[in-house]
């Protein structure tokens, strides 16, 4: 039994009879066509390591285990396919490691500490408009070199003058705060984006008065101001949430599109769609292509002497990089613009047109020159859409049942839809774990709604949007403007259709990093080998699936401000202390509590207690009460009635410090302590856990010059005393007193 279990196994696995050096060499010769396409893996794995571990320790053990891997291979299995793939797999690592942290301290610049006012001269970097949220957003480089490189303003749009254009210098006084950090342990982390984008500040503009118009501006800057006309004379011609889409499909600028609109895109799965990347350059590179060659086929002398598909071609790289630039050169963009180009080189060469290889140059390019947009959503989800569909219309049956064939007209039809099916299927698949982890959410229905809309979006809307602008001089453009108008309308109500289906949106509160490492790790394994091999690329996947589904959802989080504070009720509902808090807050809130639900009021508990200032709640997870009291308002409270309310809670939570007096039996997250840990995700029950803010930052550089690293480390440890589950309903209510005068 055993020795045809065995068998059974070499047979399943390409295992061959030999040494084990022997076996990976046969592994290595029959996957040698896809050993290439690991380097960029090797790049973003090391870019990746620097982010994930905390501090320069971290990083350089990672770079000496690197070079490990490089010598070690070289060193032991000297002349074998297999070890020189394995040393340079590493010797991407530690180039991709080593150029992630050479790029962090090259950028470096100063950064605002703590909230002020302040006036300054800078000269306007960029402007935007946002119609959808009524503001306009400045980026400005202030001239005094002590301050901030650039500096991010938003300004109420009814006060902005037309005069305010890129290059213009300007006097700016402003409210200006440090670049936000993640408000919950999971949440969007602007500070690291900010960090690479030499943003040193954020704020909100009481007044910018203009000093010096621009004089000749730089030809970024008049390419912004052509992309901001451009995208206002769009929205002009479609008003509301038609407008802002045709806007971004045009542009790249999604500012104009209403939250709510947003939202639907996101949950139905078709958000991909605003943000230029492969599937509009595609339409685009492909029409110019098109109109190019029918219009030089016009011409016999030219078709009987030259190569037109290589004029066509070179005219839709071209229309590429132009179209690139315009949209303000994202990351998706570059790297569908790369990949266009290489494909347009193979159509001209004769060539295959797209491969992994095209793909895996675009990822090399992008990592070596933007290597931080490895952590960022947009990459992640544009590289794995893209290898999920080239992976699988390689696949020898997928392209069998595929393939052109002679036969009737519905059946061509039908195998045309089928490929779009199993298209959007593999792209389902190959992104939800990315939206979950980003997102904490994914649409479920995504792959049957972009079977509607990627044909909408690419062959209505944007030839009848191109064709519009094109005729709009002419002043004939209002009937393609009709069309397009009906066509996003019909695209919006699938949005908002698909989204608001039962069960149309996975909510998940939160991924662990490990968790996700290893489903992007099984991910690879499976998509980039074609033996057999791959099949071991299934451990790690649902490793990463059972620990995902294992981790327990907070059951109290605090943002880093210590004003907002959510408790995840028994009953599954999010509960909130501040029921007038915005709808970022309480959207963060919900996505990293893995509900979708509206949240309510904490004082609508059964077991809540709350006036004006204070809130008091108990909660009981897991068979154990837990008691929290929290501050709510910026009035001072009686320290003798404080120090009694503290004395009875488990968890005091404030956003400000609190008195030395105020001592509750577990944990205090006041303003001097949040100061330090930044926002909480807690995990309570028997074995209560802290996941802070601080940790997952560790001492990357916008993290240190953000606030001042924790002077020890904190301890999660109960104290002594009357036991949680007790009754507490006699603890006395804190008198309020009148609030101090505020200061100017």
């Amino acid at each position: 039994m055993g020795a045809r279990f065995a068998a059974l196994l070499r047979w399943r696995l390409p295992l061959r009879p030999g040494t084990a050096s022997e076996q990976l060499e046969s592994l290595a010769d029959r996957e040698r066509d896809q050993l290439p396409l690991w380097l960029p893996v090797g790049l973003g794995l090391g870019t990746a390591a620097w982010f994930v571990l905390p501090d320069r320790s971290g990083w350089t053990a990672f770079a000496a285990l690197a070079l490990g891997g490089v010598l070690a291979p070289l060193a032991l299995a000297p002349g074998t396919r297999w070890g020189r793939a394995l040393a340079i797999f590493s010797l991407a690592a530690l180039i991709g490691c080593g150029n992630i942290w050479w790029k962090a301290e090259r950028v470096a610049g100063p950064v605002v500490h703590r909230e002020k006012v302040a006036t300054f001269e800078a000269v306007i970097d960029t402007v935007q408009n946002m119609p959808a949220e009524e503001i306009v957003r400045l980026v400005v480089r202030p001239t005094d070199k002590s301050m901030p490189h650039r500096i991010r303003v938003n300004l109420d749009d009814k006060k902005v003058s037309k005069a305010l254009e890129p290059g213009a210098r300007v006097s700016v006084r402003a409210w200006l705060m440090p670049p936000p950090p993640p408000a919950v342990p999971g949440a969007y982390d602007f500070s690291r984006a900010a960090w690479f984008q030499g943003v040193g500040a954020t704020g909100r503009g009481l007044d910018v008065t203009l000093l010096v118009p621009p004089a000749e501006r730089s030809w970024r800057a008049r390419l912004a101001g052509a992309r901001q006309r451009l995208a206002d004379h769009i929205r002009v011609r479609l008003p509301g949430g038609e407008g802002g889409i045709a806007a971004a499909l045009a542009t790249g600028d999604q500012a104009g599109i209403p939250e709510a609109d947003a939202e639907a895109m996101r949950q139905s799965g078709l958000a991909h769609l605003l943000s230029v990347s492969g599937l509009h350059l595609t339409a685009v590179v492909g029409a110019v292509m098109l109109l190019t060659l029918k219009l030089l086929a016009l011409s016999p002398a030219l078709a009987l002497r030259f190569r037109l598909v290589v004029i066509a071609a070179g005219v839709g790289a071209v229309a590429g990089i132009a179209y690139t630039l315009f949209t303000g050169a994202e990351v998706p963009t570059i790297r569908s613009c790369v990949a266009a180009i290489l494909i347009l080189i193979g159509i001209a060469l004769g060539r295959e047109a797209l491969t992994l290889r095209l793909v895996a140059v675009g990822a090399l390019v992008v990592l070596l020159l933007w290597p931080e947009s490895v952590v960022g959503a947009s990459f992640q989800l544009s590289f794995a859409a893209i290898v999920a569909i080239v992976v699988i219309h390689d696949h020898p049956r997928v392209r069998g049942l595929l393939e052109r064939r002679d036969e009737a007209r519905p059946l061509k039809i039908g195998r045309a839809i089928l490929g779009l099916i199993l298209t959007g299927l593999a792209v389902e698949i190959a992104l939800t774990p990315i939206a979950l982890f980003h997102f904490h959410q994914a649409g479920v229905y995504g792959a049957l709604a972009n079977i509607v809309a990627i044909p909408l979006t690419t062959f209505v809307v944007m030839p009848v949007e191109g064709l519009a602008l094109l005729l709009d001089p002419v002043e004939l453009g209002g009937p393609c403007w009709w069309i397009a108008g009906k066509a996003l309308g019909f695209l919006l109500w699938l949005a908002h259709s698909t989204a608001g289906a039962p069960g149309a949106v996975a909510m998940l509160p939160g991924m662990p990093r490990g968790a996700f490492g290893l489903v992007v790790v099984g991910g690879l394994w499976l998509f980039l080998w074609r033996t057999r091999w791959r099949l071991f690329g299934l451990a790690p996947l649902l490793a990463g699936a059972i620990w995902t589904l294992a981790t327990p959802a907070p059951d109290l989080l605090i943002t880093g401000d210590g004003a907002h504070v959510a408790i995840r009720t028994q009953a599954g509902r999010l509960a909130i202390l501040r029921p007038k808090a915005g709808d970022y807050v309480r959207d963060t809130l919900s996505e990293n509590a893995g509900i979708k639900a509206e949240p309510i009021e904490l004082e609508s508990l059964p077991k809540a207690r709350c006036s004006a200032d204070l809130c008091a709640s108990e909660i009981e997870v897991a068979g154990t009460s837990w008691r929290i009291l929290a501050t709510r308002s910026a009035n001072m409270v009686d320290f003798g009635p404080l120090r009694k309310a503290c004395a009875v809670a488990d968890i005091v939570i404030s956003d400000r410090r609190l008195p030395v007096t105020c001592v509750p039996r577990w944990l205090k997250a006041d303003a001097a302590f949040l100061r330090r840990t930044g926002g909480l995700a807690i995990k309570l029950g028997a074995k209560p856990e802290v996941l802070t803010v601080s940790q997952l930052q560790g001492e990357h550089p916008w993290a240190a010059k953000l606030a001042p690293p924790p002077p020890r480390k904190p301890t999660w440890k109960r104290r002594g005393g009357e036991a949680p589950g007790a009754p507490w309903r006699g603890a006395p209510r804190p008198a309020a007193r009148e609030p101090r005068a505020a200061k100017p």
